[in-house]
């Protein structure tokens, strides 16, 4: 299954926000995947497919040599702004 991971500074409450919106997202385009959120410290050691994280974060992940898809938003609650930028990735692994 498909592992996305949200990500902000300490890993609690605008990731945990961020989460909720892309699963509500997900839903509506009928696709399943595991998702958690976590803190930047902390993503570069996990698995997952997909990173989303706050644009605020962008130059922090370019630190690390990261092999998954990296998704950087203006707004982590915005679900047009997700789905505009998530289903392009999905398609991309045949995810949808």
């Amino acid at each position: 299954m498909l592992k996305i991971l949200v990500v902000c500074g300490a890993g609690l409450g605008s990731s945990f926000a961020c989460q909720m919106s892309v699963e509500s997202v997900l839903q509506d385009i009928g696709v399943k995947a595991d998702l958690d959120h976590s803190d930047i410290s902390s993503a570069a050691g996990t698995r997952a497919d997909i990173i989303i994280s706050g644009k605020n974060f962008e130059s922090q992940f370019q630190r690390y040599d990261l092999p998954m898809d990296l998704i950087f938003l203006e707004r982590l609650v915005d679900k047009a702004e997700i789905e505009e930028k998530l289903v392009p990735v999905l398609k991309a692994k045949g995810a949808l």
